[in-house]
């Protein structure tokens, strides 16, 4: 599977979780750190942590691994990061503050809308 592809099949697996402001930054020609960013927002840990569970979940059962986990200790901002793929899940606060969209403001933007 190709890193968009990949990356918009994450992004319904967020959108199981209720996960919303969905976004996939492309950072194919501006870092070598990954060729996407997949951005999303809880209102809650529950939410995060599930959002998160959900992702490596599913992935999981298609034989996809998850090389480094961070943040499940406070639940503000979890990365999951699949190499090509990397996703950030904030609350909404933590995501204002950081604020990603702005920092590689560079990157062409998919946003992925719930159909529903």
């Amino acid at each position: 599977m190709k890193p968009l592809e990949f990356a918009k099949v994450i992004g319904e697996l967020m959108l199981n979780k209720k996960a919303y402001d969905i976004k996939i930054l492309d950072l194919v020609k501006l870092s070598p750190i990954a060729d996407y960013f997949i951005i999303c927002s809880a209102d809650s840990d529950m939410q995060v942590k599930a959002i998160a569970d959900e992702i490596d979940d599913k992935l999981r059962d298609r034989g996809i691994k998850c090389y480094f986990k961070e943040g499940y200790d406070s639940l503000n901002w979890v990365i999951l990061d699949y190499f090509d793929v990397v996703v950030h899940i904030f609350k909404r606060d933590s995501r204002q503050f950081y604020n990603l969209e702005k920092l590689w403001g560079d990157a062409a933007v998919i946003e992925i809308i719930d159909s529903q």
